[in-house]
């Protein structure tokens, strides 16, 4: 059966952004249970312990019909600095899996890199773990067509902070800076400037 996982910030005792983590846990029990009722996430974390101290967590949330696993684990910055651009044939998902083998795989590909940027089609679409927004000079822009439609993400682009385009990955060399962004890392925490030394190309 299916697993899913919803990766929920957890800081100064709150839990953020809940709203939309409750949104994707609705459309996931729409397109994978139907007829079945999603459990609350605000009603299955106050039942359960939550971490003392002003640190960052991670709430680590697998289900299915049911929550499986629930924990909290603490938290720091990735230190990514180095792209290498990998093609992909995953398909885009509003619901994120708990399944993580497609993600490994290509991974594993990223030689002395710190984590792979994914291409489909010709098209930049995540890094193994991260939205993406490249800087153009005046917008952010994030692929129109993300492997996981993230939380952040849609929350980033209600509030137009960034806007979303189909950017082909021959052309990334004419974007400036580049951000990654999930709803662990804020958007700016993460942010290098694109360089043939920072992003390495698979392309001429």
């Amino acid at each position: 059966m299916c697993r899913f996982l919803e990766t929920i910030q957890f800081v100064q005792g709150r839990h953020l952004n809940l709203d939309g983590h409750q949104a994707r846990v609705n459309a996931t029990f729409e397109q994978f249970f139907p007829g079945v009722s999603p459990f609350l996430l605000q009603e299955v974390l106050s039942k359960n312990e939550i971490p003392e101290g002003d640190g960052k967590y991670k709430c680590r949330l697998v289900y299915d019909e049911q929550v499986q696993q629930l924990e909290y684990l603490p938290y720091s910055l990735p230190p990514i600095t180095l792209l290498r651009l990998v093609e992909t044939s995953m398909e885009s998902s509003v619901c994120k899996s708990a399944d993580r083998t497609e993600y490994n795989r290509s991974f594993a590909l990223r030689e002395e890199c710190d984590d792979v940027l994914l291409i489909r089609n010709g098209l930049l679409t995540d890094t193994s773990y991260c939205n993406v927004a490249l800087w153009d000079g005046s917008t952010w822009v994030t692929p129109l067509t993300p492997l996981l439609y993230g939380t952040r993400r849609a929350d980033l682009l209600l509030q137009k902070t960034i806007v979303e385009k189909d950017i082909p990955a021959k052309e990334i060399f004419r974007y400036q800076k580049i951000r990654l962004f999930n709803a662990m890392i804020g958007f700016g925490e993460l942010e290098f400037e694109i360089t043939p030394e920072t992003v390495r190309s698979c392309y001429s």
